[in-house]
């Protein structure tokens, strides 16, 4: 009897993770979907940013997506009656789980975005630390034309951009430019379509000059602070300045702007002192 030769192709995966100096560049890899961020897809997302997340040569994080699309928010089909409530409390409790695993890993997270990026896939945007964008890139919380208010969405956004921005965005489902975005603070750059990669990774590249457990530490406490108030702030602010100070890099990194040379940091949390 004839075996076939007939090979069944695997499917692609959602997202593709590749590490190279100090940079992990993480892609949504379901292009003919718009990128949309399905369980698997969070899940698979989610497996790729906490992969080996506390090694000491994994310095920052680039998201980017394939495709025209950046993402375009939640499958639908994975929201209708069919699925269940308990379905739907899955997506969503998967969706805010990786949002604030974002803010909260110790590397920073840069959003790469050519492209539209709605609903969830705009709360992504926001929920990255940094976020560059092609001048053609565009940005909308569609849902209430469609009867579902974004209101996870409106989470992240409604803390990147002013209430008054935020609220017509999800009232309306009315996009805004690359441009608009930048002047609400949604983004950090816009740059043109053919200098995104490399402006990008010149971000990526000034963070990786820096002493890792200095950023962590910094990242930690600016999203800690942000949600006290002014006081509460200042205080949980100086105690970790004085943090900073006892750790090997903070000193080193003071004594070498002292001497007028460049510091060479440990990366390692190890103390100058107590």
């Amino acid at each position: 009897m004839k075996r076939s030769l007939a090979t069944h192709a695997q499917p692609e995966k959602l997202t593709v993770r590749v590490q190279q100096n100090g940079i992990r560049n993480i892609i949504l890899n379901n292009p003919k979907k718009r990128n949309a961020l399905s369980l698997s897809m969070l899940n698979s997302l989610q497996t790729d940013i906490l992969h080996e997340i506390e090694r000491e040569d994994l310095r920052v994080i680039i998201i980017s997506a394939e495709g025209p699309v950046f993402s375009s928010g939640h499958d639908l089909k994975e929201l209708t009656s069919t699925q269940g409530r308990e379905h739907h409390s899955k997506v969503f409790e998967a969706c805010a789980q990786v949002m604030t695993l974002i803010q909260d890993i110790p590397v920073p997270v840069i959003a790469k975005v050519n492209g539209m990026a709605t609903a969830a896939g705009c709360q992504l945007v926001a929920s990255c630390d940094i976020a560059v964008a092609s001048e053609k890139s565009m940005f909308a919380t569609p849902g209430v034309n469609i009867g579902l208010f974004c209101s996870t969405p409106a989470v992240a956004i409604g803390r990147a951009v002013p209430r008054k921005v935020a609220l017509e965005m999800l009232f309306t489902g009315a996009p805004i430019s690359a441009q608009d975005a930048l002047l609400h603070g949604l983004v950090s750059k816009v740059v043109l379509e053919e200098k995104l990669e490399e402006e990008t990774l010149k971000i990526a590249q000034k963070i990786c000059d820096t002493s890792r457990p200095v950023v962590s530490l910094g990242k930690a406490m600016f999203y800690r602070q942000m949600a006290q108030g002014r006081n509460t702030a200042y205080r949980m602010a100086s105690q970790a300045m004085v943090d900073n100070l006892a750790l090997k890099d903070g000193q080193e990194g003071i004594k070498s702007f002292i001497e007028k040379r460049q510091p060479v940091w440990t990366h390692t949390t190890d103390k100058a002192h107590k």
